[in-house]
């Protein structure tokens, strides 16, 4: 394989990676917005303010699991490309947290 052969392969391989980086943290964010609903629906069927809190604590993940997938898309290079995923899927995962709070708190509420 010539060098410049093997500078293409190389420079295609990162654009892969930053791309799957994008798509990761654009899945992320859109799961963290799915979670956020739900954590509202919960909420509003408990009337608590814990469920409350919580689903304001699922929006708010929600939101920065999104701007962290516009950083990705954005991102210069992998190594950002990779961080703003990063920071996608932990957004995520704290969404997931607090909607199960919110669901644990409607689950606790006396049905009438």
């Amino acid at each position: 394989m010539t060098i410049n052969k093997l500078l293409i392969a190389l420079t295609l391989g990162l654009a892969l990676t930053a791309c799957s980086n994008q798509d990761q943290a654009a899945d992320a964010a859109a799961d963290a917005a799915e979670t956020a609903d739900a954590a509202a629906a919960d909420a509003a069927m408990a009337g608590t303010a814990a469920a409350d809190a919580a689903a304001q604590s699922a929006a708010a993940a929600a939101d920065t699991a999104a701007d962290a997938a516009a950083d990705a898309a954005m991102a210069p290079d992998g190594d950002a490309a990779d961080m703003a995923a990063d920071r996608a899927e932990d957004a995520a995962d704290t969404a997931e947290d607090a909607a199960s709070a919110a669901a644990n708190e409607a689950d606790s509420v006396p049905q009438q």
